[in-house]
């Protein structure tokens, strides 16, 4: 298949399309684009006929996440609120084991399929894949988007402590909406992402959150891990946040900070497990631990400013890991899905849904499959899996989540 190559030319007039994976995180990285002169579009569209494109388009044994994804973008270029000649699609690639490495050729032969074989598919990632000449990642806007996930991580956790406890309801929401406004204008001045300027709106971001009123009631308090995408992205998991916040829950989603370290962590390993070049997993350990001081930063802020519940180092959950899996198991999300749950645990959140998207093996052996050994050593844990795919129902996944949270209530009460 032809490879329709994004130019220099392209980058001056195309709309690049962005499929939503976590709102927070991803409209500040889509203003750190746009503040770096691309057009950008975040994908909006949830309705059923995404689902329908994604399997018209992708055959129905892959991953739901790539169907959903994929089925996003179609459905949008068929809108008619974009001109397809004019329009690109971006879409990560995390160069690991997992399928998700191969979404990029599933989207470019569905696009084919559809008769949009001309729109160009750009690959964003890190490791120097399908790399191309009309987008270009620059060392400022690197640092931005590194500082959009440590921002959005941030915000994600304080409005989800709050949001379960706030008087006035909404008040969280409108708080978080406006620091992302705040952070985009900071990052187009060029300001808002160097060690100052972090340290300082983290600072500012924890006091203002602590400014709305809250009422603190008991509260089941649920943690939810999975699959990268169906455990962020509303549209994967059939909105599970707001229907856990419908039945009075208190909601712990780990931060995408954790998947950069986890990212970069297996290369660490790799050279202490199967060898390899020195050097490599030296620049690789630098990394690590520049990672590590971004989340004692957000860890510290909490502790210093806050009454706020801190989130667990990193360190700590692989040495939770590592109890119950080998950190050489790391294809998908691999081991950190294992630490998640028991680091979720200890946290004061025994009762955890591992969300499961159909055709994601490794999934279901680091999450479903751990779960009789991670209950061996908690074992008042309350684990549940909800599977995702185009044929299950809202219905029965919250059924089975109220089953959950029935012996959560139980708990709580005794």
């Amino acid at each position: 298949m032809e490879e329709v190559i994004f130019t220099e030319e392209m980058a001056k007039e195309y709309t690049i399309l962005i499929p939503n994976m976590c709102p927070i995180h991803f409209s500040l990285l889509k203003n750190v684009l746009i503040n770096s002169r691309y057009k950008v579009a975040l994908l909006e569209n949830s309705s059923r006929q995404v689902v329908d494109e994604g399997l018209k388009y992708v055959h129905n044994d892959t991953c739901y996440p790539a169907l959903l994804v994929i089925g996003q973008m179609i459905d949008a270029l068929n809108s008619g609120k974009y001109d397809p000649h004019k329009t690109a699609l971006i879409i990560t690639q995390t160069g690991g084991g997992c399928r998700a490495s191969n979404y990029i050729y599933l989207l470019r032969k569905a696009l084919k399929k559809a008769n949009y074989a001309y729109v160009p598919v750009i690959s964003l990632n890190f490791s120097g894949l399908d790399s191309q000449p009309g987008f270009k990642i620059s060392l400022s806007m690197f640092r931005k988007m590194l500082s959009a996930l440590v921002y959005g991580d941030f915000l994600m956790n304080l409005e989800n402590q709050t949001k379960a406890y706030e008087v006035n309801k909404g008040e969280a929401k409108a708080l978080r909406e406006e620091w992302v406004t705040r952070l985009s204008d900071e990052f187009k001045q060029n300001k808002g992402y160097q060690g100052r300027y972090l340290k300082n709106n983290l600072k500012k971001i924890a006091l203002d959150f602590m400014k709305i009123k809250r009422e603190k009631t008991p509260k089941v308090k649920v943690g939810v891990v999975g699959e990268i995408y169906i455990k962020y992205s509303a549209l994967g998991n059939n909105n599970l946040e707001d229907f856990l916040y419908r039945e009075g829950c208190e909601v712990n989603v780990p931060g995408i900070m954790g998947f950069m370290l986890y990212s970069v962590y297996n290369s660490v390993i790799d050279s202490k497990l199967y060898g390899g070049h020195k050097t490599k997993g030296r620049i690789y350990q630098l990394v690590f631990d520049y990672l590590l001081s971004k989340e004692d930063q957000m860890r510290d802020t909490l502790k210093k400013y806050t009454d706020f519940e801190v989130f667990g180092s990193f360190r700590d959950t692989i040495k939770k890991a590592e109890r119950v899996i080998g950190l050489g198991t790391k294809m998908g999300e691999g081991w950190l899905l294992t630490g998640e749950i028991m680091e979720l645990i200890d946290s004061g959140y025994p009762n955890v849904i591992c969300t499961q998207p159909f055709g994601c093996l490794p999934n279901h052996i680091v999450g479903k499959g751990m779960v009789r050994k991670i209950r061996e050593i908690e074992p008042n844990s309350n684990i549940v899996a909800i599977d995702y795919d185009p044929s299950a129902t809202s219905v029965n996944q919250e059924n089975r989540i109220k089953l959950m949270l029935a012996i959560a209530k139980e708990n709580l009460a005794k």
